[in-house]
Formats: C-alpha cells, sequence, structure tokens
C-alpha cells in the first residue's frame, strides 16, 4: 500500500513526550540528537526520586517548577528556566498566574509552555473552589481567602468580584463583575443587587484586587462598599465583608471596621 507524503520536517510517529500537554510539536532545535546522553537526564531521575520518597518539602520552589517542567520541556535542561521564571516573577503563585505573554518572554517558555502552564494554574484554583462548595462560607474563611488569593492575587488588571450566598451562608455562584484598569474598576450598585436577586441571594461577600499589591482600601472603596450595604439591606440582602486582595496579603474592610 502506498504511504501518504509525510510533510517536511515532520516524522511519521512522534513519542508523547516531543509535545506539551495541548500536543503542540517541540521545537526540533529543543531535541538531543539521537544517541547523546544529556547531562541533566541523571538530574532529573535524582529528584523524581526524591519528590518520591520525601514529597514536595524534601525540594525548593525552583525544584518543583524543574519537575513540572520536565514533561512540558522534556528534551533540554529545565532549571536555567525554572531560576528564570522565579527571579522574573517572585514565587511559584507568580510565575502560575502570570499572563501568557509575559511568560513568553523568559528565555526557553513559548507559547505551548506558556499555556500549559496557564492550564496548571486552572486546575489549582477549580480545587481551591470545590473546597467551598455546599460549605458555609463564614466557617471556611480561610478557604475563601486562599481561593481570592489564588484567583485573582497576579491579576494585572483591577477584577470586581462577588460570592453570592444562600440563606445558609453556603456559596451559590462567584463571578467577575467587572474588570477595569490598573487602578480602577467600575462598579455599580443597582446591578450588583439585581444579580443578587436573580439568583435568590441572601447575602454577598466583595472581593476585588489592587494589582499594586498593596490591599490598603481607598476612600473610594469605603464609600462604594457602603453605597451597595445600603442599596441591598432594604432588599434583605446583607452584605457579610468586602476583602481586598493584594500579592503578599489582604484585607477585610469589616476587620478594619470600616463597614
Amino acid at each position: 500500500m502506498k504511504k501518504s507524503p509525510v510533510p517536511p520536517g515532520k516524522s511519521r510517529s512522534q513519542s508523547p513526550e516531543q509535545t506539551g500537554f495541548f500536543g503542540e510539536q517541540i521545537a526540533p532545535a529543543l531535541a538531543a540528537s539521537s544517541g547523546e546522553t544529556a547531562h541533566y537526564h541523571g538530574h532529573r531521575e535524582r529528584l523524581r526520586n526524591r519528590f518520591r520518597d520525601n514529597g514536595d518539602n524534601s525540594l525548593a520552589d525552583y525544584e518543583i517548577l524543574e519537575l513540572l517542567l520536565f514533561r512540558l520541556i522534556p528534551r533540554r535542561d529545565t532549571k536555567p528556566i525554572a531560576k528564570a521564571l522565579l527571579e522574573r516573577f517572585g514565587t511559584l503563585a507568580g510565575v502560575l498566574g502570570a499572563p501568557p505573554v509575559l511568560l513568553q518572554e523568559v528565555k526557553g517558555i513559548g507559547e505551548a509552555v506558556a499555556l500549559d502552564l496557564k492550564l496548571i494554574a486552572a486546575v489549582a484554583h477549580r480545587t481551591l473552589k470545590s473546597e467551598l462548595r455546599g460549605k458555609q462560607v463564614l466557617a471556611s474563611w480561610s478557604s475563601v481567602i486562599e481561593y481570592c488569593h489564588a484567583a485573582m492575587a497576579h491579576e494585572t488588571r483591577e477584577q470586581f468580584r462577588i460570592l453570592f450566598l444562600d440563606k445558609r451562608n453556603a456559596l451559590i455562584v462567584d463571578e467577575v463583575q467587572q474588570t477595569g484598569t490598573v487602578d480602577h474598576t467600575p462598579v455599580y450598585p443597582r446591578e450588583v443587587v439585581k444579580r443578587a436577586l436573580e439568583l435568590s441571594a441572601t447575602a454577598l461577600i466583595l472581593v476585588h484586587n489592587h494589582p499594586s499589591g498593596d490591599p490598603t482600601p481607598s476612600r473610594a472603596d469605603i464609600e462604594m462598599t457602603k453605597t451597595i450595604i445600603d442599596t441591598a439591606k432594604p432588599l434583605g440582602i446583607t452584605v457579610h465583608d468586602h476583602i481586598i486582595i493584594g500579592r503578599d496579603g489582604h484585607v477585610s474592610l469589616k476587620g478594619l471596621r470600616l463597614i
């Protein structure tokens, strides 16, 4: 039987390790020539064994990132790439939270690998969010903060998010209502209350991020929160808190006794 022609630069079969999670072909320039034993092969095996035997506590952050990059860039020394990512973005959370366009500015990170890293970040966010389902949110406050921080702390623009709660204070849904600029997000109290009524929510937790990293509330943040409270209260909707997320922490307006 006559075989179909193979396009230039393609082989008839690919090892799964030659592609990222989404199946993109790893650039041939990154592949080691056949028969060559790369110097990092033994290092990779040692890292895997340490993780298998002792868990993640036995590894530095850059080594955890190396282990991840092994699968995404299988035929290249990933230690320098892992260290460059951490140097650029500061932490593992910063790496996974970075926009794809900025990830690709790091040497060795192409579009496919950047997309794979964002997929991993999405899985982490969904996992944290699943921890809130069916639970009384006020009794799981640390989980709320952890989820909001993972979802918003490294966004480059302000987002205004609302957690809609039922009469048991269980999460109905959380939604990003508005996305603004680096230092401002327009918020419309009537739209907030309208959406709460549509969802039959009886309580809200307001959340927004400060891309500057400093979660200190502004006067506008405080006034906007009080307006939403005043609009919602006559309709039997309670605003439990307004949380402001920064890169390294958060602030609760209720905790500061500002509402």
